[in-house]
């Protein structure tokens, strides 16, 4: 039995309800919704569900990791930034010294302060009604009693295997060994349906909710990252750890055909969304043919991505200003180098995939919880603090080694970000929580399923669920494999280049979105991403 051929594919119905969890993995919306009947607010549910996914989709975030979030709470709105800085003492020379075309994206060179723990104790302290330690109950719960794995998790479980053997095998080198020691079992990743139990993950998940987190930045879990980094000659301390706190931000935004669009701000590529819907807000999308609708969106990408590449990086070393990147004067100008009937030669840019996991949350009482969390790629950078269950992100693979570069490699110093969580606000009234995960697909993702719900009052199921492209360089265009074929052969005549992917790569490869959705009677309506393990949790 091939538990991936889904050649007829099933319909979802959007789902309804006056609290509700959306999250990339059936488990983990369960446990959302467990505590919201415990008494828990959205933020509370946002958090379990968030925690329980480090444990049942290992493979896309961690202990490890950065979280970002955009919160509705008692209709006033905040966001989080919860990445990490890289560690003080990166011999900036011994690393140009190497001569690597780009930052090496596994081993301890790449690994940046993890975040994740820290988001979780700071929201629930400022928004939750129970303790942290209640909150992440259902996750404990999971790594010491077992779950069983989805089919999303056992395959990216497989892939990530093969990628971490091979970089060991190459590099021959011991602090990769105890990735497998965590994540594997006599040897091999667990199959689809497989009971797997974590119980160092659960020791770890305890002592985070009896410390509010402190002990992961500034006790028992600080000094063993630092002996590990001491011993194998890695750059992250304690001090790195210690000096560490989340920070909350003031969300950036544009007006698209009168709905608010809300992301992050830099570090974050989230401003990317917001310059190309700038762009394409000088055309009517409705009145275009469906070739010229994806077409113009497809430029409008390539032109907000170009200059995101090349101005997005810490907030405090960028030298061009948001304002700037935002301006509708702009847009204008931009949307004037779009050509219908031919593709723009963009500034050539190499995209890398990323996993991560993405979830929404809203509660009875009107809150509404936008939620992202990666360790960047798969478990990270291979790197797994012994005994503990903590896979270290490798999100200082995104720094550049450019020295002209805004995003050149720094001490202490946030790389660009791709981890992008999004709100919409419609008569300044909170109107969706939505995000697509998946590295550089994200914004693409975002710019995609906003125009869906906006431009054609798709609603938010079909709005997953309508096949995606996207642009992975150059004119390099990648469509679903069920997209349509005249759409195919239109994106070709304008000289896109353009290729499907497989049914087995598009699992997952198009980014995986939730979205949820408030209607003026106060009920929640809710989509989930058909391309992973998604599910929706109500009551």
């Amino acid at each position: 039995m091939d538990f991936y051929d889904n050649t007829y594919l099933s319909k979802r119905n959007v789902v309804f309800g006056k609290n509700i969890v959306s999250t990339s993995n059936i488990l983990a919306s369960q446990a959302g919704i467990d505590i919201l009947k415990k008494g828990g607010n959205a933020v509370d549910a946002a958090i379990a569900a968030a925690a329980a996914l480090t444990v049942v989709e290992p493979t896309s975030n961690g202990l490890g990791g950065d979280a970002f979030a955009i919160i509705n709470f008692k209709n006033n709105l905040y966001a989080i930034n919860g990445s990490g800085f890289s560690p003080k003492n990166l011999d900036i020379n011994k690393i140009l010294s190497f001569n690597f075309d780009k930052m090496p994206a596994y081993g301890l060179l790449p690994i940046t302060v993890g975040g994740v723990p820290a988001v979780w104790a700071v929201l629930i302290k400022k928004f939750g009604k129970l303790k942290l330690i209640d909150v992440l109950e259902p996750a404990i719960r999971y790594a010491y009693e077992g779950y069983a794995v989805q089919p999303q998790a056992a395959l990216d479980w497989k892939e990530s295997y093969n990628v971490y053997l091979k970089e060991s095998d190459n590099l021959k080198k011991e602090e990769f060994k105890y990735w497998f020691d965590t994540f594997t079992f006599n040897g091999k990743t667990p199959k689809l349906g497989e009971i797997v139990r974590l119980p160092y993950h659960a020791k770890t998940l305890q002592d985070i909710g009896n410390t509010n987190s402190e002990c992961i930045y500034r006790g028992e879990y600080a000094e063993k990252i630092d002996a590990f980094m001491k011993k194998y000659g890695g750059y992250l301390s304690k001090e790195d750890l210690n000096d560490y706190y989340s920070e909350f931000v003031i969300p950036i935004k544009t007006n698209y055909r009168g709905y608010d669009i809300y992301e992050i701000p830099p570090n974050g590529h989230g401003i990317a969304v917001l310059m190309a819907l700038n762009i394409l807000s000088n055309f009517d999308l409705k009145n275009l043919t469906p070739l010229e609708s994806v077409h113009y969106k497809i430029e409008a990408l390539k032109l907000a991505f170009t200059d995101t590449k090349k101005y997005v990086a810490d907030i405090y070393s960028m030298r061009t200003s948001i304002d700037e990147m935002l301006s509708k004067e702009y847009a204008e100008q931009r949307a004037l180098l779009i050509n219908k009937n031919k593709a723009l030669e963009p500034v050539s840019h190499i995209f890398s995939s990323g996993d991560t996991v993405y979830l929404a949350a809203a509660d009875s009482y009107g809150n509404m919880v936008s939620y992202i969390q990666s360790n960047y790629s798969a478990f990270g950078s291979g790197i797994v603090i012994p005994e503990t269950g903590i896979a270290l992100q490798n999100r200082g693979a995104n720094f550049s080694l450019d020295s002209n570069s805004d995003n050149f490699i720094a001490p202490h110093k946030k790389p660009y970000h791709t981890i992008i969580p999004a709100f919409i606000c419609k008569d300044s009234k909170p109107y969706a929580a939505l995000g697509v995960m998946g590295a550089f697909m994200q914004p693409q993702g975002h710019l995609q399923v906003i125009s869906n719900l906006i431009d054609y009052d798709l609603n938010p199921q079909a709005s997953l669920d309508k096949p995606r492209w996207q642009w992975v360089g150059e004119k390099n265009i990648e469509l679903e494999y069920n997209f349509d074929d005249t759409l195919f052969s239109g994106l070709s005549s304008l000289g896109h280049n353009v290729s499907k992917k497989s049914h087995i790569t598009n699992f997952g490869y198009f980014g995986r979105g939730q979205i949820i959705l408030k209607n003026d009677n106060d009920v929640y309506f809710a989509g989930c991403d058909g391309r992973t393990d998604s599910a929706i949790a109500v009551y």
